[in-house]
C-alpha cells in the first residue's frame, strides 16, 4: 500500500501533463472563440463571442487554470480519503481519477466553443429568417 507522500507524489507528477493538455485545450477554444467573433462581426456585425473589454476573456483564463488546479488538487485529496476508508478497493483508483478528470477538464475548456459557435449560427439564422432580435 503506498503512503500518502506517494500518492500526492504520483498525482504532482502529472500535473504538468494535465496542465498543457487542459491548457492546449484552451488555446484551441480561445482560437476558434476569436475567429467565430471576426466571421460573425464581419458577416452580422456584431463579434459574438468577443468580451466586452477583452481584458475580461484574460482574467477569464487565469480564474479557469487556478480553478483547474484547484480541482486537480481534489483528485489526490479524493484518492487519500478513499484509500483510508476502502484499503482494498482502492487500488485503481488514482489512474482512474486522473483519466475522468482530464476528460471533464478538456470537455469542459472545450464548452465554451459550442456555445459561442452555436449561439452565432443562431443569430445568423434568426437574421436570414428577418426576426427583429434588437434588444432596445
Amino acid at each position: 500500500m503506498q503512503s500518502a507522500w506517494q500518492v500526492i507524489g504520483w498525482w504532482e507528477a502529472r500535473r504538468l501533463v494535465f496542465n498543457l493538455i487542459v491548457g492546449a485545450a484552451g488555446i484551441g477554444t480561445a482560437g476558434i472563440i476569436l475567429i467565430v467573433a471576426l466571421i460573425s462581426e464581419r458577416l452580422l456585425g456584431i463579434p459574438i463571442g468577443m468580451p466586452d473589454p477583452p481584458i475580461v476573456a484574460v482574467l477569464g483564463v487565469i480564474l479557469f487554470a487556478a480553478g483547474a488546479n484547484v480541482c486537480y488538487t481534489g483528485g489526490w485529496l479524493a484518492e487519500l480519503l478513499v484509500k483510508r476508508a476502502w484499503p482494498d478497493e482502492s487500488e485503481q483508483f488514482g489512474a482512474s481519477t486522473f483519466a475522468m478528470g482530464l476528460i471533464f477538464a478538456v470537455a469542459v475548456t472545450l464548452a465554451p466553443v459550442v456555445l459561442v459557435a452555436g449561439s452565432a449560427v443562431a443569430y445568423g439564422l434568426a437574421r436570414w429568417l428577418g426576426w427583429d432580435l434588437s434588444l432596445g
